[in-house]
């Protein structure tokens, strides 16, 4: 096996589920989850050898991530938020757990929110260090704490709403 392709691979197995989660999050659709996890890594592959170390590697295949996802929500014309989310909660299969519903219901709220928190909260449930999801969303890290602290009081909110429905 060739080095890329040996160096892509780990980096794949190591990032892949994280993307994934992170792009479910853009999107609440595992399809398209899984074809912009494959847009993501077929940029990484592209661009590989321009990779500098300035940063960690998890870090820049966020940041492509991020993009990939941000592009994809802008070009398409995506239905009204509440449509794409009754569409995730009905083609689940019928007997969820409650902890299955829980889920669902987070992911619901996490795709009310505003594209920037979506992909903060998206890297804290992924237990992403703070220092990397400043690094990442470009802001510090003392600032990151305040931006969390808020994205979990508006989450609450939501996911109470959504709870008494």
């Amino acid at each position: 096996m060739e080095k890329k392709d040996q160096l892509f691979k780990e980096i794949f197995d190591t990032n892949a589920k994280k993307i994934f989660h992170l792009c479910y999050g853009y999107t609440g659709d595992e399809d398209a989850a899984n074809d912009l996890l494959q847009e993501t890594f077929l940029k990484v592959w592209q661009n590989l050898d321009k990779f500098r170390n300035k940063s960690l590697i998890s870090t820049w295949i966020y940041r492509i991530a991020v993009n990939t996802c941000l592009t994809y929500l802008r070009s398409e014309k995506r239905q009204s938020k509440d449509e794409l989310t009754d569409n995730i909660i009905e083609n689940r299969p019928e007997e969820l757990s409650e902890k299955n519903e829980q889920i669902a219901l987070l992911y619901k709220s996490i795709s009310k929110l505003e594209e920037n928190d979506r992909l903060i909260i998206t890297m804290v449930l992924d237990e992403l260090p703070y220092h990397q999801i400043a690094e990442i969303s470009g802001i510090s890290e003392g600032n990151l704490r305040v931006k969390i602290h808020r994205i979990k009081v508006k989450l609450t909110e939501l996911y109470n709403q959504h709870a008494r429905i």
